[in-house]
C-alpha cells in the first residue's frame, strides 16, 4: 500500500441535498460543503453511501463533485465511485477525477467476484489518483477481507464497521491511510495514530467530530448522541439539518 495521506481527523461523508419533489440541488450541497470546511473539517466526501449514491445517475454525480470541487478550493475532495462490477467503477473514477476529485472511494462489489481484478481496473482509471476501499458490508457493496487488503493496490481504506479490533490491525499497514467511519471511534483512531475519520454525523456537528478527534472525551460521548439521535427516524440526519441550518430535507432513499 502507498503512503497517500491526503489529511487527518474528520472528514465529513457529505449528504446530498434534493427539493422535494427528488431533484439533485448541486450548488445546495456544495454550500453545504463549504459551509462545513469553514468550522475546520479537512476534506469532504462527496457520493458515498450518507450522499443516496446509489440514488445518483453518474452525470448527477459528477455535477456534485464539481460543485464541490469549486466551492471548496484547496481542500481534498473525495469521491464514491462504486460499481457493481469493475467496468461502471472504473467508468465512474475516470469521470469523478476529470471533474475534480482528489482521490476516489470504492467498495468491493456486492455480489463478490476478484477482488484483485476489480482493483487493479480501477486503479488503473484512477492513473495515480489515490484510490480508498471501502468496508461496509451490507450498505456498500461486499466485505474488504484483511488478508487480502494489503495485496491491492490501494492508498488506504475508510472503514465503517464499527469494529474496533479490526481498525487496529488496520492501523499496523505501514504507508496506509486508515479512516475510520463510525463515530463512536473517532477518538480511538487518533489515540491509536490512524490518519481521521469519515463522518456522517459531521454533516451536523463538525465542531464536536473535530474536538473528538482531539481525545476529548465529553466531545466523543456527544458525537455518539448525536448520531443515535437522527438515527432513530427515518431521515433523520436530514431533518436534524434542516432544523440546524435550514438546508433542504428531499430525499431519494
Amino acid at each position: 500500500m502507498t503512503d497517500s495521506t491526503l489529511w487527518t481527523g474528520p472528514a465529513v461523508a457529505l449528504v446530498t441535498f434534493f427539493d422535494d419533489a427528488g431533484a439533485l440541488l448541486p450548488e445546495e450541497t456544495a454550500a453545504h460543503a463549504a459551509r462545513l470546511v469553514a468550522a475546520g473539517v479537512p476534506a469532504v466526501l462527496v457520493a458515498g453511501s450518507t450522499g443516496e449514491a446509489a440514488a445518483l445517475t453518474d452525470d448527477e454525480r459528477v455535477a456534485l463533485v464539481a460543485a464541490v470541487r469549486q466551492a471548496c478550493p484547496g481542500v481534498p475532495v473525495i469521491a464514491g465511485a462504486t460499481g457493481e462490477w469493475a467496468g461502471p467503477a472504473a467508468e465512474r473514477t475516470a469521470q469523478v477525477i476529470k471533474a475534480g476529485a482528489d482521490a476516489v472511494l470504492v467498495a468491493p462489489p456486492r455480489l463478490g467476484g476478484s477482488l484483485s481484478d476489480y482493483y487493479a481496473r480501477v486503479a488503473e482509471a484512477a492513473a495515480g489518483t489515490p484510490l480508498y476501499a471501502y468496508h461496509f458490508p451490507g450498505v456498500a457493496g461486499g466485505p474488504v477481507p484483511l488478508d487480502d487488503l494489503a495485496t491491492l493496490p490501494l492508498a488506504g481504506i475508510k472503514d465503517s464497521s464499527g469494529d474496533p479490533a479490526r481498525l487496529a490491525i488496520e492501523f499496523d499497514w505501514p504507508g496506509a491511510a486508515v479512516y475510520t467511519g463510525a463515530a463512536a471511534l473517532v477518538g480511538f483512531a487518533s489515540w491509536l495514530g490512524g490518519a481521521g475519520a469519515i463522518l456522517a454525523v459531521a454533516n451536523l456537528v463538525p465542531e464536536t467530530a473535530l474536538a473528538a478527534w482531539q481525545r476529548d472525551a465529553p466531545a466523543q460521548r456527544e458525537l455518539i448522541r448525536a448520531e443515535q439521535a437522527f438515527r432513530r427516524r427515518p431521515g433523520g440526519l436530514k431533518q436534524a439539518l434542516t432544523e440546524r441550518f435550514g438546508t433542504p430535507a428531499g430525499r431519494r432513499l
